[in-house]
Parts: structure tokens; sequence; C-alpha cells
């Protein structure tokens, strides 16, 4: 009886694991295109948006990472530790939600900004990935700021365990679109979200 309990207790913790890698809620809008595929432990990333907005305005957002709490639901903390000239360390702490169970992640990145156009990003530390390399760049296109991004990563841990590419597609849609309505709400003067301060953003 005691070992059929133990298994059915392991069975409980593997599918909260895997519930991980299930999309967090619906795609968003379809304007936020975002390609994924893996070859072996490595995951490739494409996304593409366009926003009307400024190119400073557009800037402004995506490099503001010691206000990425007020922005992104996943970010719990979110500062820059060093800068040198346009490169600066920036230490984030973000969660994944897997049912009830709450599972945080730690990360250290190294990003090299090229002003207005292009944001590099390398990972230093992290207990959740191998390597994580993206490149983020603006440009006016059609009246519009067009944001392209590509990189890859190798998960490790319980990250590569839950890891798939229609779950990495969907957080990486929702990241984008929150990103862009940020550029939005900002040339707009609107306020954040409460849900976003409150972490509490509808799951799906």
């Amino acid at each position: 009886m005691l070992v059929r309990i133990l298994r059915l207790l392991m069975c409980a913790a593997a599918i909260a694991v895997l519930t991980i890698s299930a999309p967090v809620r619906p795609a968003a809008p379809q304007d936020v295109v975002v390609h994924v595929t893996r070859d072996g432990a490595a995951f490739t990333v494409e996304a593409d948006f366009s926003v009307a907005a400024t190119q400073d305005e557009a800037w402004d957002v995506l490099t503001d990472f010691d206000h990425m709490t007020q922005i992104l639901s996943n970010v719990d903390a979110s500062r820059i530790t060093s800068r040198d000239g346009n490169r600066i360390e920036v230490t984030q702490k973000s969660h994944a939600q897997a049912g009830l169970l709450r599972v945080s992640l730690d990360s250290v990145r190294q990003v090299e900004l090229t002003p207005k156009t292009e944001i590099k990003s390398h990972i230093l530390k992290s207990k959740d990935l191998k390597s994580s390399d993206f490149t983020t760049r603006l440009a006016e296109e059609g009246g519009l700021i067009k944001v392209t991004v590509r990189g890859s990563f190798v998960p490790m841990g319980l990250a590569a365990a839950a890891a798939n590419p229609e779950a990495v597609e969907a957080n990486t849609r929702r990241q984008y679109t929150e990103l862009r309505d940020e550029i939005v709400r900002r040339k707009n003067h609107e306020p954040t979200p409460p849900c976003i301060l409150a972490k509490n953003c509808p799951q799906g």
C-alpha cells in the first residue's frame, strides 16, 4: 500500500511539472508572429511585431529593465546591476505557473545596446538555462516600428523537462504582446493594468 501511495504522489508531481509546458493562455493576436523550432536540446526562436510608435518610444520600453515588473506579468524582480557604457548586466527573477505550484526562475544577463536599433542579450548565470543568446532589432517600416527578435537557448533541469516548441511559442507571444501593449500605453499615457502589478493576470 505504501509503495502504491508513493507512486501516485510521484505521478502527481510529474503532472504538475508538465503543466508548465502548457500554453498559459490562448494565442494573442497574430500580429505578434512567433516561430519556434527544436534541434535536440536547443530551441531557436523568431518573433516579429510592428507597433504604431516612434523608435524612441519602442526603445524606451524594450530597454526599461528596471521597470520590467510593471511591463511583463511573469517578471517579479528586475534591475540593472552594473553598467559600462552601452554594456549592462541585468538580474531578474521571474516565475512560471503550474496549477497551484509557482516555480521561481533566476537569471543574470549581459546586455549590449546599440542605441535605438539593437539589443543583444547573453545569459551569464542561470540554474535553468545552459545557454541563451538573443538579438532584438528595431527599424522604421511603413510608418510603423518593426521589432524583430532572433535567438536560441538550451534549457536544463526542470525547464528542459517541461519545455516544448508549443509552450515556448505561446509564452514568447505573450511576452512580446505585453511589451507591445506597454509601448502603446505609454504613448497614450495610460496606466499599467492592475493584474500585471499584482501578478495575477488570467492565465488562460
